[in-house]
């Protein structure tokens, strides 16, 4: 007779009709679940209100925990716990209202069988609407059926029509005709240089350098080589101890004189001497030793682009990221030598750089620099977090930021860019932001993201446009004044268009001097994405 001990049988609870549950999933730093919680206390109410006009009750997960003083999820292990109090075959809602991290409940998720929701507040003082489109953007990339909604206050008759959609059928319809495959595209000078572009990649490849993978619990962000590879893009996998180790290794003298040349070209740091809640000289000087230890390892590895995390590890070690990164992915930047001073890197020209290791980015930034470059236009590209908007005289502008890696070039140079703190909840090191207003401008914009099993590209048309002062500084004041800010304009997208069918909390924008170069380089930029087998969707209004 054996003795092995066997597992004990799990019994989950049995589905109620007319019955949700309810989880947020949170933050892996506690002081931002902490500050969030006001906010995502009140929009579950407003939610909870919203479903009892349905005849349905809302039932919490899992409750308060009286040490936190919080309810997120705010863990991947607290993530498996929770889900064992929830009926494997009930509707389910994912509400956020700040950012969080997905992988917290993507386990649960992946094997949930009941009707998903996943909604969001559409405000500017919590990105809830970020951290949806994040968290939407990785049940997609798992395949894993879901619904989505958004909503200013939750009284609206378009978000109750949606909540009405889905207890009735379990699924919401979004307006998706936005949307369409990319046609056969004409035998046009672009067209020829985009496939060129691209058998030159397949042919000779690219390495992408990735300082440690899963951001921020990104794991839309995450492409398997798999899918890499056949583009001709490879990864570089490298440590941000080493990063660390080669800052270390940056004299002093180098990386003042690189804050300096920002500093002569019209740069200014909002300079304090609080070191835990202000910006200090030693914090850029910081910032600058990254910015050059970046560079000459890349020169190490002969990488193509690079993207460091940041947010795990590096967050409790040094300053922000952001400088650095809005440098590297600037044309205009001080010089970078090599560690015996015989070579400069990567001379006159910027180097591509994925903020929060965003591999989506790394491929679209990647193709955007020789896109751009071989028409000889300006190549700067960059992220934005899809931040919040409203209308604005009569037409929807959206609200683009980004912690990092603006370039200069964006906002008119560096004459136009200022240094300020990052915020201590999330940046305790804290670090200096390159904040301003970017330019009015036409702008493509454009998302790879995997769905379906595969790479595939969103690329659309937009313009920046500029805004009286005033109501650019309520945005700012409203959302994150110390990052800089796009006022975006998508050409015949909507809102709501724009939320249901964005699988990122990213977009990708990179400015040209005028309409027709905009739309010449966005079919150069599609034919070189399709030639590599990216599929591509083309979203609004794009002239080919």
């Amino acid at each position: 007779m054996t003795s092995y001990t066997l597992p004990a049988t799990v019994e989950r609870p049995v589905a109620t009709p007319n019955t949700a549950y309810l989880i947020a999933s949170g933050d892996l730093r506690e002081s931002a679940n902490t500050a969030g919680w006001a906010t995502q206390s009140a929009m579950e109410a407003d939610v909870t209100a919203a479903f009892d006009e349905l005849g349905w009750s809302v039932v919490r997960a899992n409750g308060v925990d009286p040490a936190t003083g919080h309810g997120f999820i705010s863990s991947q292990r607290m993530g498996l716990e929770v889900f064992k109090a929830i009926p494997v075959d009930a509707p389910l809602i994912v509400a956020e209202a700040v950012w969080q991290y997905s992988h917290h409940v993507l386990a649960g998720l992946r094997t949930h069988r009941g009707p998903i929701l996943t909604v969001a507040n559409f405000a500017g003082d919590w990105p809830g609407l970020v951290g949806l489109l994040g968290l939407n953007a990785g049940l997609t990339k798992m395949g894993t059926p879901y619904s989505t909604i958004w909503s200013v206050d939750f009284t609206d008759e378009w978000f109750k029509a949606g909540l009405r959609e889905w207890v009735e059928t379990g699924r919401i319809t979004h307006d998706a005709s936005h949307v369409r495959a990319l046609p056969e595209l004409p035998d046009t000078p672009e067209v020829r240089l985009g496939r060129a572009l691209g058998d030159q990649l397949l042919a000779d490849k690219a390495i992408i350098g990735v300082f440690d993978e899963g951001c921020m619990g990104m794991y839309n962000a995450v492409f398997d080589d798999e899918l890499l590879n056949p583009l001709g893009i490879y990864k570089e996998r490298l440590s941000q101890s080493a990063l660390y180790a080669e800052m270390l290794t940056v004299p002093d003298a180098d990386a003042d004189a690189a804050r300096d040349w920002l500093v002569e070209r019209g740069m200014t740091f909002r300079f304090g001497t609080d070191d835990a809640t202000e910006l200090t000289a030693l914090q850029v000087r910081w910032q600058m030793k990254m910015y050059i230890a970046a560079l000459r390892i890349s020169d190490d590895f002969g990488l193509d682009a690079v993207g460091i995390q940041y947010q795990q590890g590096l967050k409790d070690l040094v300053p922000a990221s952001d400088l650095a990164e809005g440098v590297l992915n600037s044309t205009e930047r001080p010089p970078v030598f090599s560690r015996d001073g015989s070579r400069e890197l990567h001379a006159g020209r910027a180097f591509p750089h994925f903020n929060e290791a965003d591999e989506g980015v790394a491929v679209d930034a990647l193709i955007t620099d020789r896109v751009w470059s071989a028409m000889g236009l300006v190549p700067d590209n960059t992220l934005h977090d899809v931040r919040w908007g409203e209308e604005y005289d009569g037409e929807f502008v959206w609200v683009y930021e980004i912690s990092g890696s603006v370039p200069a070039s964006h906002l008119d140079g560096w004459a136009h860019a200022e240094g300020w703190r990052q915020d201590p909840v999330f940046f305790p090191a804290g670090g200096a932001t390159i904040n301003g207003v970017s330019k009015p401008g036409e702008i493509v914009l454009s998302r790879v993201f995997i769905a379906d099993g595969i790479l595939q590209a969103d690329v659309f048309r937009g313009t920046v446009v500029e805004l009286p002062a005033k109501e650019t500084e309520r945005r700012k004041q409203a959302t994150n004044p110390e990052w800089p800010i796009a006022h975006v304009v998508l050409h015949d997208v909507d809102r709501d268009q724009f939320m249901a069918r964005h699988k990122a909390n990213h977009a990708q924008l990179v400015y040209a001097p005028d309409a027709e170069t905009a739309d010449r380089a966005l079919a150069a930029k599609v034919a070189m994405l399709d030639r590599i087998g990216v599929k591509v969707n083309l979203i609004g209004t794009v002239a080919l």
